[in-house]
């Protein structure tokens, strides 16, 4: 699986983990090159790799690309993951899915909004 494949290597995990805490605002690649203490080129590269892999996306604001997570490609590598976990031992699984239920509730008064779902490779 190219998800899995592209997550494989550390420095693309640590990437995708920042992103993934940056939001669906996401952060412009050179604050990521930055806050990682990466060469620009490497970090390219390295981003490449991951859209490629459909697990972040891009966009330009003024001058800088800014990435951010492909939160439901996210969720399907996750649900993928974990569909038969452990033979139906629900016990086993259970604090993946309180994991699961308490990482992205709303703020009080914050709105979200799901995002539009752009074209996804698989």
């Amino acid at each position: 699986m190219k998800r899995l494949s592209a997550l494989a290597q550390e420095a693309r995990l640590e990437v995708f983990r920042l992103l993934v805490k940056a939001g669906p605002e996401g952060l412009a690649a050179g604050d990521i090159a930055r806050r990682l203490d990466t060469a620009p080129n490497t970090m390219s590269a390295q981003l490449l790799v991951l859209s490629n892999a459909g697990l972040i996306r891009a966009r330009r604001i003024g001058r800088s690309i800014v990435y951010s997570v492909d939160f439901p490609a996210m969720s399907d590598l996750l649900i993928f993951l974990t569909k038969d976990c452990c033979g139906g031992r629900s016990e086993i699984c259970a604090p993946l899915a309180a994991v699961a239920v308490n990482c992205c509730k709303p703020s009080k008064g914050a709105r979200h909004e799901a995002p539009a779902r752009a074209h996804r490779r698989r």
